[in-house]
């Protein structure tokens, strides 16, 4: 590809320090660092064997990432030995905003205005439902335990979004890929042995590897 194509924002979900499946996913996409952007959805750290590789990666190719609950406990913990892709993880928003497409590791609440969501500081609280929610009710509880499923008034947290953005999103593996007009969840258990899942948003297009 040359510099002269078209722009494509690729959207990545959980690579959880998987860096060859990473690296082999931006091989199966012909990812050109000149005019794609990649927006992996969080949790680039924790359970795999590389993470500290997969850090590396993502830098290389100016990724834009929102963080998951994986990289927050990483961050606290101090444990990137790379001073510099600590610093890097560090500067990386819990949200973001792009127009048409809102990027969250786990969700939205359902009383949250999105409008001004990416551009002010976030609470405590926010931030943890924001990387971590998978079910919650119409007023944004959640269950101490997502496994068994809750039952009702529980729900998984999308079916309360009334929002005009796409939003994608990662951190549910058991639930692995979703589609629907509103919502792109991302998270297919790479980590798992499962596969590496990207969408990109300019071709509606899905690679796994």
């Amino acid at each position: 590809m040359s510099g002269s194509a078209p722009a494509r924002r690729i959207f990545v979900g959980d690579i959880q320090g998987c860096r060859a499946s990473l690296e082999q996913l931006l091989a199966a996409v012909r990812f050109d660092v000149a005019c794609d952007t990649l927006y992996p959805v969080g949790d680039l750290v924790s359970k795999g064997p590389d993470s500290e590789g997969v850090l590396r990666v993502l830098r290389s190719v100016n990724a834009q990432p929102v963080l998951g609950n994986h990289d927050l406990w990483w961050l606290q913990a101090n444990k990137i030995k790379d001073a510099a892709s600590h610093a890097w993880l560090l500067a990386q928003p819990i949200v973001r905003d792009l127009g048409d497409v809102f990027v969250v590791h786990a969700g939205l609440h359902p009383h949250w205005d999105v409008r001004d969501l990416a551009t002010r500081t976030l609470t405590a609280s926010e931030i943890e439902f924001a990387t971590s929610v998978r079910h919650c009710t119409a007023a944004g509880e959640t269950p101490h335990e997502d496994w068994p499923p809750p039952g009702p008034p529980f729900q998984p947290w999308d079916e309360f979004y009334r929002g005009d953005k796409i939003v994608v999103f990662g951190h549910w593996a058991r639930r692995g890929l979703v589609r629907t007009p509103r919502v792109i969840g991302l998270d297919t258990g790479c980590v798992y042995g499962n596969v590496l899942t990207a969408w990109i948003a300019e071709e509606d297009r899905i690679v796994q590897v």
